[in-house]
């Protein structure tokens, strides 16, 4: 195994387990309405992201598949991760219904860890697309007009 593919399966692993340590911590659906909002709003977005990159490429590894193209349309024309941006929202809003240190710690590593493997694969996707980087600079990784 080539020392990128580790790095591609810590980087899921460590994603998934954050996630799995909020979802068996607390609730899965918020009960308040802005925290409601703010979960429906990532569903949305995710379902939006997933789509637009077509089902079949989506990929839970930073690394980039033969044959994948770079979309640039749909949320993706604002934001370069917006899956990323999803499950934060949609995590965010599930610590905050039901708020403990513990579920905040487990955010919080979700946050570094998807900061980290977004980096990771914007250095991938961009010695794979010759065009990347005039997408890098014209969209937000994350949150747009924020980062």
């Amino acid at each position: 195994m080539k020392r990128q593919s580790v790095r591609s399966y810590v980087l899921a692993g460590v994603q998934f387990i954050c996630m799995g340590a909020i979802l068996v911590s607390g609730p899965w659906v918020a009960g308040n309405g802005w925290f409601f909002a703010l979960e429906l709003s990532g569903i949305l977005l995710l379902v939006w992201a997933i789509f637009t990159m077509r089902i079949t490429k989506v990929n839970v590894f930073p690394d980039v598949k033969a044959g994948s193209r770079l979309v640039t349309n749909g949320p993706y024309q604002w934001i370069r991760h917006p899956m990323y941006t999803a499950l934060l929202m949609i995590m965010l809003a599930l610590v905050c219904e039901s708020f403990s240190y513990w579920r905040g710690f487990w955010w919080s590593v979700l946050c570094a860890d998807l900061v980290a493997k977004l980096s990771y694969e914007e250095k991938l996707l961009g010695e794979v697309f010759d065009d990347y980087e005039a997408y890098r600079l014209r969209t937000w990784r994350l949150v747009p007009w924020l980062f």
